[in-house]
This record gives C-alpha cells, sequence and structure tokens, in this order.
C-alpha cells in the first residue's frame, strides 16, 4: 500500500530510513510511494493524526498519476492534491470527533477521484498489471513472477517492465516486500513465534533469509528490531 499521513497536531517529523543518518524532514501531511526501505516518523511518544493506505490503483485514482511517479518518495500531501489537500488537513484539525473526521476523508478523497485529473486514470492501468499485483498479493508474494507471466500471456521480461511502470517495483521486488509484511504481522502479535517459525510461515528458504531481507528493510537485525521497535512501542 501507498501510505499517506495527516498530523492533527504538530508537524510529522520524517526521516526515509532508521538509524542511518537519513535526514529529517518536517511535514504537515505526508504521501509515500511504495519503498524498499521503511520510513520513520520521530515524536515524543504523543502522536495523533489521521494513516491513509491506498492500494497502487486507488492511489492512481486518487492523486491523478501512477504509483511508479512516487516510488522511494515522500511528497507533502498538497503538493499532489493542490487546494484540496490543504482543505483536508485543515477540516481535520477543525473536527471535534473521528466520526466527522471520517467523513470529511471520504468527501475529500471522492472529490479527487471525481475531478479526473487528465481523464478516467484506473482505465490507462494495463488488466494484465492490475491482475499481476492481484496475485502477488493474494499469494503473499509466494508465487513465482515467470509463472504469472506466463498465465497472463506476457513475458516475465514484458510483465516486470510494466509492473514496474506502473507500481515502482518489479514484481520480484514487490513480492519481497510482502513477504516481509507477512513477516512483520507474525512478529508483532501478542505472543510472537520463534524467528525460525516465522521465516517458515512467511515464505522464507530459512531464518537466514529472513535476517537478510529485514536487515535491508529496516535497516536492523530481526532482534534489535524487536527489542528496539516492539518493546519501546508496548511501553
Amino acid at each position: 500500500m501507498l501510505t499517506a499521513v495527516i498530523s492533527l497536531s504538530g508537524p510529522l517529523e520524517v526521516a526515509a530510513g532508521v538509524d542511518d543518518g537519513s535526514p529529517v524532514t518536517r511535514f504537515d501531511s505526508v504521501a509515500g510511494g511504495l519503498m524498499r526501505r521503511s520510513v520513520a516518523i520521530h515524536h515524543d511518544g504523543r502522536q495523533e493524526g489521521v494513516q491513509v493506505s491506498l492500494t497502487p490503483l486507488g492511489a492512481r485514482a486518487v492523486y491523478g498519476m501512477p504509483a511508479a511517479d512516487l516510488a522511494h518518495r515522500l511528497v507533502p500531501l498538497d503538493e499532489l492534491l493542490g487546494a484540496l489537500g490543504v482543505e483536508l488537513v485543515d477540516r481535520l484539525r477543525a473536527a471535534t470527533t473521528w466520526a466527522v473526521r471520517f467523513a470529511t476523508l471520504d468527501e475529500l478523497l471522492l472529490r479527487a477521484v471525481g475531478r479526473g485529473a487528465g481523464g478516467d486514470p484506473v482505465s490507462r492501468v494495463r488488466p494484465e498489471v492490475a491482475e499481476a499485483w492481484r496475485r502477488l498479493l493474494a499469494a503473499r508474494g509466494r508465487v513465482q513472477v515467470g509463472r504469472v507471466a506466463a498465465e497472463l500471456g506476457w513475458s516475465r521480461r514484458y510483465l516486470t517492465e510494466r509492473f514496474r511502470g506502473e507500481v515502482g517495483l518489479s514484481p520480484k521486488t514487490f513480492a519481497r516486500v510482502l513477504r516481509f509484511e507477512h513477516a512483520h504481522e507474525l512478529a508483532t502479535m501478542h505472543d510472537p513465534l520463534p524467528w525460525a517459525d516465522v521465516a517458515t510461515v512467511s515464505g522464507y528458504a530459512d531464518q537466514a533469509h529472513l535476517v537478510r531481507d529485514w536487515s535491508e528493510f529496516t535497516g536492523r537485525s530481526p532482534t534489535a528490531w524487536r527489542r528496539g521497535e516492539v518493546l519501546l512501542g508496548a511501553g
């Protein structure tokens, strides 16, 4: 999913990396594309806001551009939505109940889709690309890209080119992100599985494979991440 975050209090302090010296940028609201690295939002333990998760097709409909244009980027929301983005932030902050905030969010996102910048954006997505995305998502990354391409009647190379052009990641990289997200869900359960079991259930060849991907995506080993993120968050 592509994530947008709207702060209901002070500016968001966001770094496109964890513990790697990435510069911190301040946003009132921010939208991000699909990435291969974690994004850190720094705060003092108290934070209030709204997070919106959009599929690549949903992001195209709302923002009027392919998700690939936002890949590996963090962008102020009003840069994508213009005056509508400014209105969204102002109205969400002025609302006094969550029911009003959610109703406002629905209204303005529908307006963003309805204004149809450049025509109907969803209609320009190749159905084969949309189907490949759905299959990878349904399998949580545990599917061979070559097999998906063959079933769609495309070569693996052609699918990779078209998928990257729409989504921003290759199908193989997207599958890796999906496996990592599955492992992340298992690791954040109230009574988490041992790491070896997390690796097996989420489709990694072995625990070492999980450690390599986890370190690449988060900048930390699984053990260091659990100690630094889960336990601090629980406190």
